[in-house]
């Protein structure tokens, strides 16, 4: 069973995707790392996963 499940996951902010169609599994006892250039969308991932963006489309669970 998922920790974190995340299905399907885009932010629109106006014409500009800022995350598109994410979809991934975090179970117990893994470490994950993020990384990417910079206006990745790293940390706008981040503020939806934590609740500080509402997302324009998926789930979190």
């Amino acid at each position: 069973m998922a920790l974190l499940e995340v299905k399907d996951l885009t932010k629109n902010f106006g014409g500009l995707t800022a995350v598109g169609d994410v979809t991934m599994e975090l179970h117990e006892g893994e470490l994950v790392g993020l990384i990417g250039p910079n206006g990745a969308g790293k940390t706008t991932l981040f503020n939806l996963l934590t609740g500080v963006y509402e997302p324009s489309e998926g789930t979190i669970t």
